[in-house]
């Protein structure tokens, strides 16, 4: 048997094997392989069967085996002429645990390990764990925990596995006990301290502030002050350097940052240099900057900003714009030299789409203003993401420009939307202060078959109201975005259930409308619809006996009545907002007007205007000022009987609720039902204006006066001012879901038929019961809270909110919510 030569144990790859001889390797075997294939072990060695080695070449092939990861310990040997490899594999990593980390969630360790090619089921290399014990640290330095330890903990398992557990001692931030800026003369400390994120005072009734100090919140810091210097004429500021300095015990520090303010410069004049394409009268008009007046750092990067999306309108994807300024320091003037290299013209090979897995891409495409073979517009590409955010189909909308691979002037554009549920299939039970308990059965789908067509069929049954509802929309009936809608309804309404003055109303009907655009923000609507009322149980209050003495029997206001009115309508709508479903920015418009034809069983219009703005207070949008406003109005037209037409009862406007005028109870605001009884019995106003059945000022009997319930007007006046703001201890996932806002509402609701004069002939007790429901001037306001979820079971609305103007007899109610409605 041949003697076992031993070359060296535990050869590293730095290691050496003197005194080796060299041979011709006849057969190579590897020992100790568990995990790693033997063909992976033998193609990561160079060398092979037939080689001649020499120690030079044997360090060389152990180097390649380190290199593989696969292996931390290898040692070789001599058997004959075998060469003997055996080797320790690295363990596995079976899992990987954190304990005691709060600052640092546990998805960030593992994307921070994940980049060093530390994952569950990959090799363990020992030698990387004092790098990762150390760049976490780090970490939790630069977020002012100097106490902070991390200790790495490995586990042996069976079968070559180890558990890595990765402990935290986080220990307590460091707080800033002082911050000072040295060198200032031009601006007080406390005005320069009061721009930093970083602070060294919290209120005592500021939860949410801290005196944390954080590496990255110190270089933001700096940019802030550079930022409000040069945008104050300022141009050579600079922060000549930053000291942080620490307690002894690690627990306080002391920040202070030394600067150079510098002069101040005013704009002498702007030059425009460069290949300006023949636009050089337009491109200085978009110059906001005047000479004479202060330099502004800020308003010469939006300046270059502004021409750079200018030119991308004309497909010049990638300009460079560039200011140099040019300084005279005796008189203290700057002359801005904007150069422009517009690069060479882009085009769009494709457009496609990403996450649309039930909307089909056609239903993506038809609202694309950017077209494949054109230039590259910015404008149309922006205006493509507006359109597919106001389909209400998507979360999110993200566009993406990738050049085309060897090529210079193509480029391709991706749209990247995250949908969201827009429909659903519903039975169950629901609970809201306006509906209370309500059964639901149906189907919802603004995105049918993701078609993009709208269809519903919906049958409710709650406290107020029994309805059966079909309607289907098309909103590119033609290719032209001609859209068809049709409906077909059945309902039993209660008003007393809906805070109403008592009545019952079946209806049903059937109509149909079309739309079509007038450009990319506006569109017009004409509709024909049929729709029957029969009126029932009907309380005998004032209003409606007068409505009854026109249209049937004012002694019997209780008995059926039916109408059978055809209905012609029209709507314009514009709207620029950036999103269908929790919009940050844009105005909507929307003007409805509708009339009965004659020939139907009563002649009257009604007309409304709603309109709100968003005003983003910050890039991000998080924070958004909403203005809401509504006008409406409706009437009689023509004579019935020898009487003026008046609006039916059922088509009055109502305010107070979870969205209009919330602080009032549902519908409770404006003009209320009263009752005048002589003798028991009801009052019944004549076209002459006298009252049969009531006792005048003189008789022996009084006349009494009863106060119900709401009415409604033929009259609406409603303001909303509201500030959207980041709904707190909430990830930033939710942003899109979920809605916080503080508001302020205010409006009426009034009757311009109510005749008031007319009931000064009551005794005057009495006739200081009733309020002038016809003044549109007894405005209600209330402030409060809302919060807005679009949750699985539907859009929810809370709110709560305090009247801070109201008369008397109104409702109040500081808690609301409904599932519906959103805004």
């Amino acid at each position: 048997m041949a003697s076992m030569v031993f070359i060296g144990a535990a050869i590293t790859a730095q290691g050496h094997a003197a005194g080796f001889d060299a041979f011709v390797v006849e057969d190579i075997k590897v020992e100790g392989l568990q995990r790693v294939a033997l063909g992976a072990a033998l193609l990561n060695l160079p060398i092979n069967v037939g080689d001649q080695i020499d120690s030079v070449s044997l360090q060389r092939a152990i180097k390649a085996l380190y290199a593989s990861d696969n292996f931390e310990d290898i040692s070789v040997s001599r058997d004959g002429d075998v060469l003997m490899v055996t080797v320790k594999e690295r363990p596995t990593i079976s899992s990987i645990v954190f304990e005691g980390n709060k600052d640092i969630k546990d998805e960030q360790l593992q994307e921070s390990l994940d980049g060093s090619g530390i994952k569950t089921g990959e090799p363990l290399d020992r030698t990387l764990l004092t790098e990762i014990e150390s760049g976490l640290q780090d970490f939790y330095y630069s977020v002012g925990k100097y106490n902070a330890k991390v200790d790495a903990q490995i586990v042996t398992l069976p079968r070559n596995r180890v558990e890595l557990k990765l402990k935290f001692t986080e220990g307590d931030a460091a707080d800033i006990h002082q911050i000072n800026i040295v060198g200032n003369t031009v601006y007080p400390d406390d005005e320069l301290i009061g721009l930093l994120e970083l602070t060294d005072y919290v209120a005592w009734w500021d939860f949410f502030g801290d005196r944390r100090y954080q590496k990255q919140k110190l270089e933001g810091d700096l940019e802030s002050l550079t930022s409000y210097y040069n945008d104050r004429g300022y141009l050579k500021f600079k922060i000549d350097s930053t000291q942080v300095a620490m307690t002894p015990d690690k627990t306080g520090l002391y920040v202070t940052i030394n600067v150079d303010e510098g002069e101040q410069y005013t704009v002498k004049d702007i030059n425009l240099t460069g290949e300006l394409l023949g636009k050089e009268e337009l491109l200085n008009k978009l110059v906001p900057i005047e000479t004479g007046e202060m330099y502004n750092g800020g308003e010469v990067t939006f300046t270059e900003e502004l021409i750079g999306k200018f030119l991308g309108r004309y497909g010049y994807a990638y300009p460079r714009v560039s200011t140099y300024p040019e300084v005279n320091e005796e008189t203290k003037e700057v002359t801005l030299n904007i150069n422009i290299d517009p690069g060479k013209r882009i085009y769009v090979r494709s457009v496609s789409f990403a996450g649309n897995t039930v909307t089909k891409d056609e239903v993506l495409r038809r609202e694309m203003r950017q077209m494949e073979g054109a230039w590259l517009n910015s404008r149309s590409v922006e205006l493509s993401k507006e359109r597919l955010n106001r389909l209400g189909f998507f979360e999110t909308v993200e566009t993406e420009t990738t050049p085309v691979p060897g090529s210079d002037d193509l480029v391709d554009v991706a749209f990247k939307v995250k949908e969201q549920p827009s429909g659903s299939f519903n039975f169950g039970v629901g609970y809201g202060t306006e509906s209370k308990l309500s059964l639901q059965l149906g189907v919802s789908q603004s995105n049918f078959m993701g078609t993009g067509n709208s269809v519903g069929i919906n049958l409710n049954n709650n406290s107020y109201q029994k309805d059966v509802n079909f309607s289907y929309r098309d909103p590119y009936f033609t290719k032209d975005g001609v859209s068809l809608g049709g409906s077909i309804y059945w309902s039993e309404f209660d008003a007393d259930e809906y805070y109403l003055e008592s009545y019952k109303n079946n209806s049903y009907g059937a109509g149909f409308d079309l739309s079509w655009p007038l450009n990319e923000y506006n569109r017009l609507g004409l509709g024909l619809f049929y729709r029957h009322n029969e009126l029932s149980e009907v309380s005998p209050y004032q209003q409606v006996i007068k409505f009854y003495n026109i249209y049937g029997d004012a002694s019997n206001s209780g008995s059926k009545i039916a109408f059978n009115n055809y209905e012609v309508n029209g709507n314009w709508t514009r709207s620029t907002l950036n999103r269908g479903t929790f919009p940050t920015s844009g105005n909507n418009q929307k003007f409805f007007g509708k009339a009965t034809i004659p020939g139907s069983d009563i002649q009257y219009f009604k007309v409304s205007f709603d309109t709100s703005f968003y005003f983003p207070l910050d890039r991000t949008h998080d924070w958004v000022f909403l203005t809401r406003g509504k006008l409406g109005y409706g009437n009689g037209y023509g004579q019935y009987k020898g009487q003026d037409n008046i609006l039916p009862f059922w088509e009055n406007f109502y305010a107070g609720g979870s969205t209009i005028l919330r602080g009032f109870k549902t519908n409770s605001v404006g003009p209320r039902a009263f009752y005048l009884t002589g003798d028991g019995t009801p009052c019944i106003p004549d076209p002459n204006g006298g009252f049969g059945g009531c006792n005048l000022p003189g008789d022996p009997d009084t006349v009494a006066v009863d106060t119900g319930s709401s009415i409604g007007g033929n009259g609406i006046a409603t303001l909303s001012a509201e500030l959207i703001v980041p709904t707190p201890f909430l990830d930033e996932s939710y942003k899109n879901s979920v809605r916080t806002s503080f508001f302020v509402d205010a409006g009426n609701v009034w009757d311009t038929e109510f005749d008031y004069e007319s009931y000064r002939v009551l005794p005057q007790s009495e006739f200081e019961k009733i309020q002038d429901y016809s003044d549109p001037m007894r405005i209600r306001a209330s402030a409060g809270l809302s919060v807005q979820w679009l949750s699985p079971m539907g859009p929810m609305v809370f709110s709560l909110a305090k009247p801070i103007k109201e008369y008397e007899g109104d409702d109040n109610e500081v808690f609301s919510f409904n599932i519906g409605r959103t805004f």
